[in-house]
Parts: C-alpha cells; structure tokens; sequence
C-alpha cells in the first residue's frame, strides 16, 4: 500500500536522511507507534540500529518528530 501525504508535510521533512523510503508503503521502514498524545507527540519504538534525525528521547522514551510519520500514523493509523 503506497501512502498519500499532502506536498506540504513532505516538503516540511527537511532532514529526511532516508529519501522518503517510508512513502513507499511497506511497513519495515517506519518506525511503530507506541502511543500518541494529542495527534502532536507520538512514541515510537525504532527497530533499526540506525534511526533518522527525527527520533528524540524524553527519559526513557522516543518519539518522533517527522512530520511525514506524523501524518502517516494520523491518516492510516499505523
């Protein structure tokens, strides 16, 4: 399933590192979602040893700050 982000979000992912590689719709290149607070902050579990520029920790705790993933999760719930 290849997914549909609106032109703005992708042109706001300024630091993408991996060429958009999650908008090809498989799911091995996105990061899960643990939870989300308010469609604004969402935790994420990274599989990859080498996440992009977007994971950030609080504690603990990554989430991301990728304004695509953001949107993915928001429109597709995943």
């Amino acid at each position: 399933m290849k997914y549909f982000i609106r032109e703005e979000i992708i042109k706001a992912a300024t630091s993408c590192e991996k060429k958009f590689s999650c908008l090809a719709g498989t799911r091995n290149d996105l990061c899960k979602v643990l939870s989300c607070i308010d469609s604004d902050i969402h935790f994420v579990h990274c599989d990859n040893k080498k996440c992009c520029l977007y994971i950030q920790k609080i504690g603990e705790r990554e989430y991301c700050d990728c304004p695509v993933r953001k949107e993915i999760y928001d429109k597709y719930n995943l």
